[in-house]
C-alpha cells in the first residue's frame, strides 16, 4: 500500500471552502426554519451506531456501510441515512410521547462507494421523518412539506414523481403468482430506471401477450389524478386498488395544500422495495438529471426496535442542491477592519467590539513602526479583503 501524499483526502470526501459553508449552512438554516413553521423539531443523532441495530434496520446495503470495531471488538456503523437512527429514539427516549410525532434533522451521513463512480462517500441530508400516523393526510403532508422546503433550498424549478410500491406489489402478484424472483427482476428494473432491461425481463418470462401488455402499460402510467382511473383498470388485484385509492386520495389533498401542480404521478416509481411499504416519491430539480430529494412512507421499521406504529418522511440530498443548483445566491460580506497603533490598541479594541455587537464581521490590526502588516492591510490594497477600514492613530494614515 502506497502511503498517501501530503494533500490527498481520502475517495468520495471533499473540503468545504468558506464560501461553500457559508452556502451550505444558509441552506440547511433556511430549510430547518421551514419545517419548523409545520411543527417539526429538529434532532440529533450519533455519528456512530450499532452495527446490529441501526446498521442492521438501515434501508442501505451491508456492503455500503462504514464498519468499524470499538475497544471490546463490537462492530459500530458510522450512520448510512438519518431514518433508522430516528426510529431508535422514537422508540426509546420518545416512546412516552403523545403520537404522531414530527422531527427534522440535518446531518452528515456516510456510505461507502466505488471509487470510479465518481459519488460521494460522506454527504449531507436534511430532512423530516413523521411518526404515528397512517393516513393519507400524513403522505400528503411530507410531499407538501417537500415541495415547500425545495423552494426555501432556493430549488425554483421543479417536479415531484409520486408512486406506491403496493400498487406495484398487487400487480406483480397478480400476473406472476408465486414467481417472487421474476418480480424482483422487474423490481430491480424500473428501481434503476432501466425501462429497455424491464422490457427485456418481460420477453423471457413467457407470459401471454394480454399479460406482457399490462406489464408494458405500467410504463405509460405517468401523468395527473387521470393516472389513478388507468391503473384501476389495469389491475383487480385488491391491493392494487387499495394503494391506486390511497394515492388518489393524497392527489387530492395535495391539490386542496394547492400544490398539485408541482406533482405527477409516476407508477414506476418504487423507491427502495425492500424498505417503503407504500407512497413512495422523488423530486427532480430542472437544473438536475438527478433526485434532489426522496422519501415515502415505512411501516415496519420501527418494529425492529419494538414499537410497531407506521411512518413517513423525507430527506433533501443537501450536497447536490449546493453544487446543482442555482438558487441560494450567498453574498459575500467582506468584514470591517479595524487598525491602530500601540497608543491607541484599547480604543480601536473598544470600536471592534462595540461593532461586533451590532453584529458586524469585524479583523483587527497592530500596525506600528516596527509591524507593518500584511499587505492587504495597506492604503490602497483593502478594497478586496474588507468592506471599511476604520483606523486609530494619527501617523497610520
Amino acid at each position: 500500500m502506497t502511503k498517501p501524499k501530503g494533500f490527498e483526502k481520502p475517495s468520495g470526501v471533499r473540503d468545504y471552502v468558506p464560501y461553500a459553508v457559508s452556502k451550505l449552512r444558509r441552506i440547511e438554516r433556511d430549510v430547518l426554519d421551514c419545517m419548523s413553521r409545520w411543527g417539526y423539531r429538529q434532532i440529533m443523532t450519533p455519528t456512530m451506531e450499532y452495527y446490529d441495530t441501526v446498521g442492521v434496520a438501515s434501508s442501505t446495503s451491508d456492503r455500503k456501510l462504514f464498519k468499524l470495531l470499538n475497544n471490546r471488538g463490537t462492530t459500530l456503523v458510522l450512520r448510512s441515512d438519518m431514518t433508522a437512527p430516528i426510529a431508535r429514539v422514537v422508540s426509546s427516549l420518545l416512546k412516552e410521547e403523545p403520537l404522531p410525532i414530527r422531527l427534522s434533522y440535518h446531518a452528515n451521513v456516510f456510505r461507502a462507494i466505488e471509487e470510479e463512480a465518481g459519488r460521494e462517500a460522506e454527504f449531507f441530508q436534511t430532512g423530516v421523518e413523521l411518526v404515528g400516523d397512517d393516513s393519507p393526510e400524513a403522505d400528503a403532508e411530507v410531499v407538501a412539506l417537500a415541495i415547500e422546503s425545495l423552494k426555501a433550498a432556493g430549488v425554483s424549478s421543479f417536479k415531484i414523481a409520486m408512486g406506491h410500491v403496493g400498487f406495484l406489489n398487487g400487480l406483480f402478484d397478480e400476473i406472476l403468482p408465486g414467481s417472487t424472483e421474476a418480480q424482483q427482476s422487474l423490481k430491480e428494473g424500473l428501481l434503476s430506471r432501466d425501462f429497455v432491461g424491464f422490457r427485456k425481463t418481460i420477453s423471457e418470462l413467457g407470459v401471454t401477450d394480454e399479460q406482457r401488455n399490462w406489464l408494458e402499460g405500467l410504463l405509460r402510467l405517468r401523468g395527473g389524478q387521470e393516472i389513478c382511473d388507468q391503473a384501476l383498470e389495469l389491475s383487480g388485484h385488491p391491493l392494487a386498488r387499495a394503494s391506486i385509492s390511497h394515492l388518489c386520495k393524497v392527489w387530492e389533498v395535495l391539490e386542496a395544500y394547492g400544490v398539485s401542480e408541482h406533482v405527477l404521478i409516476d407508477l414506476t416509481m418504487i423507491g427502495d422495495f425492500s424498505y417503503y411499504t407504500g407512497m413512495t416519491f422523488e423530486g427532480y430539480a430542472s437544473e438536475l438529471g438527478f433526485p434532489v430529494c426522496s422519501g415515502g412512507r415505512y411501516n415496519n421499521l420501527l418494529k425492529q426496535f419494538g414499537r410497531d406504529v407506521p411512518a413517513t418522511g423525507f430527506a433533501l440530498k443537501t450536497n447536490r442542491i449546493l453544487d446543482g443548483v442555482n438558487g441560494v445566491q450567498e453574498a459575500a460580506v467582506l468584514p470591517v477592519l479595524v487598525r491602530y497603533d500601540a497608543a491607541h490598541r484599547k480604543e480601536g479594541l473598544a470600536e471592534a467590539a462595540r461593532l461586533r455587537a451590532q453584529g458586524q464581521s469585524v479583523v483587527t490590526l497592530l500596525i506600528d513602526g516596527d509591524h507593518t502588516g500584511p499587505d492587504a492591510a495597506q492604503p490602497g490594497a483593502t478594497s478586496q479583503a474588507y468592506g471599511e477600514v476604520i483606523t486609530f492613530g494619527g501617523s497610520l494614515g
